[in-house]
């Protein structure tokens, strides 16, 4: 079955066919990877103090920060795990440019954003993947998202994946610094994942997440050193997991994150309910949970 599913992706087009490759990675192939490298690209983007200082007025961070992320996670897994050009994709690509529309936000930390949904998933893949991404997989990913940023009115997405990479490696560099509201949005987003743990194993879990942030990321929060030899043990678990998961059995069921429970949304979501309060209070109410 594994293989089978992996002839299947390398017999793929990935201009073509990059929907359709994305949807078997995040929800047969990756899906644990993928819902990990998104997270810890969440914590890049608030490196840019520009970005953070925005997310910090906002006052999402403070207020509510697990509908935050459940309204990220959901808008992004809908147009994964259905495709944005689907009903439910193209719906949830429309809610997000309604959310974005309220800010004055730049185009090249657009861009930034953007790049780390790409990116950040081929890098973990890398370190803690229990199979390479094939090439396909890898160019799948930039045309994905490269079609959605044309949706999303971004302009000057690169026409190749590596010139892609070089912007993002380059935005870096240049704006990666500490802020007071990094390390406000970042301190937040690190105490959500803690309390999704007991409250014995959360101060462990916040060493852990330092342990897997590197070094440029660590600074522009300002968040202590891992413990010695902590690294190195997390690194080697993620890779033992890894290991393992090559002889298990192939996953025979989606894993589709738009069909979970999720804590703000407990009895199911509609679109209308994703986005910040004074948004979501000027519509009407959904009649039906969506599943």
């Amino acid at each position: 079955m594994k293989q089978r599913l992996r002839d299947q992706i390398r017999g793929l087009d990935p201009v073509r066919d990059h929907q359709r490759i994305v949807y078997l990675d995040v929800c047969f192939e990756f899906p644990f990877d993928t819902t990990r490298a998104l997270e810890f690209a969440l914590f890049r983007t608030y490196c840019v103090p520009g970005i953070s200082a925005l997310l910090d007025r906002s006052g999402e961070f403070g207020r509510c920060p697990q509908k935050r992320y459940d309204d990220t996670d959901l808008i992004i897994s809908e147009m994964m795990e259905w495709g944005y050009d689907s009903a439910r994709g193209s719906a949830a690509l429309a809610r997000m440019n309604r959310i974005h529309s309220h800010f004055r936000i730049a185009n090249e930390d657009f861009l930034y954003v953007l790049s780390t949904f790409v990116f950040e998933p081929i890098r973990w893949n890398a370190r803690f993947g229990w199979r390479t991404m094939c090439e396909q997989e890898r160019l799948a990913l930039f045309y994905f998202w490269r079609e959605v940023g044309t949706r999303m009115g971004i302009r000057e997405i690169p026409e190749s994946c590596a010139a892609f990479e070089r912007y993002n490696v380059e935005y870096e560099r240049t704006h990666f610094m500490f802020a007071e509201s990094n390390r406000r949005i970042g301190s937040a987003t690190r105490e959500l994942f803690a309390s999704w743990f007991p409250a014995l194993l959360r101060p462990a879990v916040r060493h852990v997440i330092y342990a897997l942030l590197d070094e440029p990321v660590r600074h522009a929060f300002d968040f202590p050193k891992p413990l010695p030899g902590l690294r190195a043990t997390v690194v080697g678990a993620l890779r033992l997991r890894a290991l393992a998961l090559r002889f298990m059995p192939a996953r025979r069921q989606p894993r589709l994150r738009t069909q979970m429970t999720h804590p703000s949304y407990p009895a199911g979501y509609r679109l209308e309910q994703i986005g910040p309060p004074y948004m979501t209070q000027a519509e009407s109410p959904p009649s039906d949970p969506q599943a």
